[in-house]
Order: structure tokens, then C-alpha cells, then sequence
């Protein structure tokens, strides 16, 4: 299926990248899992130098290492010696970006927490140092919103008031819904759209995977969710 809707965010992710090529931003990007975030940052990857890093949940060396490679790979950035923390991969980023504007994408930002709690106090530190004179386009990208909640908006949390922009992705609209059905199936029914809505309440994973079979009307839409191997049944 191809890329539907989002023209406001990406707009908005296309003025932040403008923006922070004269002084650091940083984005968050809020939104449930599947709702189409990482697709929604991809979108824009071909206007950007992009290093798009996904947080797993390893330890810190071994995220690192793998951070470490990603940097080297994508920015061509030449890092001497064996990185050991986070913070200190955080900071060659943000000294890189005092002569090169790029896009730092991290994605599942709350997992930091479950790999070192300290990494937003690092990240806070190192932010306040180097963002005035940098030119570093920093997203969080997470999808366990009380968790970034907390993370960005509590208080008593290190990154508190450091968020630049907030985007909240939403499952797509009604009329969205309605124009993607009908460039799959011109001649759909009332009950096709309503049935397509029930089964996905619009999240761009479901609503995809759906198109994507050619599961267009009320029938084959259920018999699809419902066989032996629907993502719908796991």
C-alpha cells in the first residue's frame, strides 16, 4: 500500500529540519505501536542525512557498539577506538553536528530506561552543552506514550522542558479510510468501510496488511482477519 495522509506532520518534520540548520532542535514523536511513526520519519529520509537508530533493549555496550557501526556506516563518521557508554556516543553525535546538519532519529526512545535510567540525564547534559551551536535534528520517536510522557513532561525528569516539537500520530481519519478503500475497491460499500474501520480503527499496520491481501469488502475482509495465521487472531 502506498504512503496515505500525514501532510501536516510531514510539514512540520520539513520545517524542523530547515530550522535546525542553524541551531539544534529536538522533536518528539508520540503515537501507538504500528500507527505508522517509523514510516512516517522514512518519509522524509531522502530530503535529510538521516541516522535513523533503533533502541533495543540490549545492554548499553552492546547497543553502543551497534549505534557505533550505524554512525560510521551512514555518516561516514570516523570514530576512533572503542566506544563504552552512551553518553559518550551522544556526545561525538552532537560534536559531529557542529560542522554537519544532520537528522538523529531514536527510535523506541523509552527503552533508554530499561537499558541505562541514566541515559536522559546524559542526554540533558550533553543536549545543554552542544545544542546552541550544533546543528543536530533530534527526534525521539516512542509508542508507550506514559512513558514519554514522563520522560519529557514530568518535572522531576532531566529532559523536562527540552522538547522543541511534539507530534501525536493518530490512526488515520474517516475520510482517509474512504480513500484508501476506494483506490482498492472503486465500487466498496457502506459495509466494506464500516468493516474496515471495526477491524483496524484506522492504525496504518492493520488497515495496510489488509489492502495489501486485497481484502477490500465486508467478506473477504473478515475471512482474512479471521483464517489460520491472521496477525488479528496472535
Amino acid at each position: 500500500m502506498r504512503f496515505y495522509d500525514r501532510e501536516t506532520e510531514i510539514r512540520i518534520l520539513q520545517r524542523n529540519w530547515e530550522n535546525s540548520a542553524s541551531h539544534s532542535l529536538f522533536t518528539v514523536v508520540v503515537g501507538r505501536r504500528r500507527i505508522g511513526k517509523t514510516a512516517l520519519l522514512m518519509r522524509t529520509e531522502k530530503e535529510q542525512k538521516m541516522l535513523y537508530l533503533y533502541v533495543s533493549k540490549d545492554n548499553e555496550h552492546v547497543l553502543v557498539n551497534k549505534f557505533q557501526k550505524a554512525a560510521e556506516h551512514v555518516l561516514r563518521l570516523q570514530i576512533y577506538g572503542r566506544l563504552e557508554t552512551f553518553a559518550q556516543f551522544f556526545e561525538q553525535m552532537m560534536s559531529y553536528g557542529r560542522e554537519h546538519h544532520f537528522t538523529l532519529v531514536f527510535d523506541e526512545f523509552q527503552n533508554f530506561m530499561k537499558v541505562n535510567a541514566a541515559i536522559p540525564s546524559h542526554i540533558q547534559e550533553i543536549w545543554d552543552k552542544y545544542h546552541a551551536e550544533t546543528k543536530v535534528n533530534l527526534i525521539a520517536c516512542g509508542s508507550i506514550y506514559n512513558m514519554m510522557h514522563r520522560i519529557f513532561d514530568n518535572e522531576d525528569e532531566p529532559l523536562y522542558g527540552r522538547k522543541d516539537c511534539e507530534i501525536k500520530l493518530m490512526p488515520f481519519r474517516i475520510s482517509v479510510i474512504k480513500e484508501i478503500l476506494r483506490d482498492h475497491n472503486t465500487g466498496y460499500k457502506p459495509e466494506d468501510l464500516l468493516c474496515l474501520y471495526m477491524l483496524t480503527g484506522g492504525v496504518a499496520k492493520y488497515v495496510a496488511q489488509l489492502m495489501d491481501a486485497g481484502a477490500t469488502t465486508k467478506d473477504t475482509t473478515l475471512r482474512w482477519a479471521t483464517e489460520a495465521g491472521s496477525p488479528f487472531l496472535h
